[in-house]
């Protein structure tokens, strides 16, 4: 079981950006000058979550080895708190600036900024690459990963004391954005993984669990292509925040904005997949430098408790070193 580890050509990689250098200032007048109109559609990456200390990269390897890693590493991902972009966007979609999201990420930090549970599915929020917060079985049985993660827990009782005491120690642990942790020189070959019960009751007895995200090699299901296209073709503009478009679903998005003429701001910090396209205006910077100080400008005076309560939250929580 291996999750896919994107990439940027090398012709994109080992050529200068196109985006121009300018000021934090004229970059939050351009993004609000963008957004004022409404009906904007954002799609977002990993980028945004850097702020909420996951880092921007996927990480790979075998089903035994990635359930380890994945139990291991789910507490900090469960744990994480929506930074001030993902408030700034809530807000601009609560006060419809932003018609909906598209996001790549699968660490449920958008419908937390939205006061939804991880679980919840929102109605504006789309999770291209699905939700690390549930699990499913190859017949689709779905089981909270709250639930599967305690049943983990009762089968390996020396996995979870090592998760115990590297809570308790402190340890700031590596997590990548798809859930799992580095674990050097700690072997995983005796870690079991829990089948789907609802299988079992059923009287199969070999079932194969996993989050429910897209691995390598999958595709993401016909449902989630189809609305994500119904999505770009229903708003006026899109804004990209945060992301290399390495993946194809997402960089396959913008291009099908630009052929529908449709105005495309890509806001990321470093080279994206896109820099390259006609039509995609590029501001070349960190998004948590901008978004915040859009969405005040743009919901000043509208005196809303819950605007004020979005704008007035998010943690920044540094990334562990390399």
């Amino acid at each position: 079981m291996r999750l896919s580890v994107p990439s940027i050509p090398l012709e994109i990689l080992n050529t200068v950006g196109r985006a121009q250098e300018i000021s934090l200032k004229a970059a939050i007048e351009r993004v609000v000058n963008f957004l004022t109109p409404g009906n904007t559609t954002v799609l977002t990456g990993a980028g945004v979550s850097v702020d909420s200390g996951i880092r921007a990269y996927r990480g790979n390897d075998g089903r035994q080895r990635y359930w380890s890693r994945a139990y291991m590493g789910y507490q900090p991902i469960h744990r994480a708190w929506p930074n001030p972009t993902h408030y700034a966007l809530a807000a601009l979609m609560y006060t419809t600036f932003i018609k909906d999201i598209i996001t790549q990420n699968v660490d449920g930090l958008h419908a937390k900024a939205s006061s939804l549970s991880v679980e919840e599915e929102h109605p504006q929020i789309l999770q291209l690459h699905g939700s690390l917060h549930n699990v499913h079985c190859q017949k689709y049985h779905f089981e909270p990963r709250a639930r599967y993660q305690y049943r983990i827990s009762v089968i390996n009782p020396k996995w979870k004391q090592l998760a115990d005491d590297l809570e308790n120690s402190r340890i700031q642990l590596r997590t990548n954005p798809d859930g799992d942790i580095e674990l050097p020189g700690i072997r995983f070959d005796d870690f079991q993984i829990p089948p789907c019960e609802m299988c079992l009751s059923e009287g199969v007895v070999e079932t194969t669990m996993k989050p429910s995200v897209i691995f390598f090699g999958e595709s993401i299901s016909n449902p989630a292509r189809d609305d994500s296209f119904a999505r770009i073709e229903a708003c006026d503009q899109l804004l990209v925040v945060g992301t290399t478009l390495a993946t194809y679903s997402a960089f396959r998005l913008v291009k099908h904005a630009l052929e529908l003429n449709k105005p495309v701001l890509l806001l990321n910090h470093g080279p994206t997949r896109a820099d390259k396209l006609a039509g995609v205006d590029k501001i070349e910077m960190h998004s948590g430098q901008v978004l915040h100080a859009v969405a005040e400008l743009l919901t000043a005076g509208i005196g809303d408790e819950e605007v004020d309560r979005m704008l007035s939250s998010g943690i920044v929580t540094p990334v562990p070193p390399e």
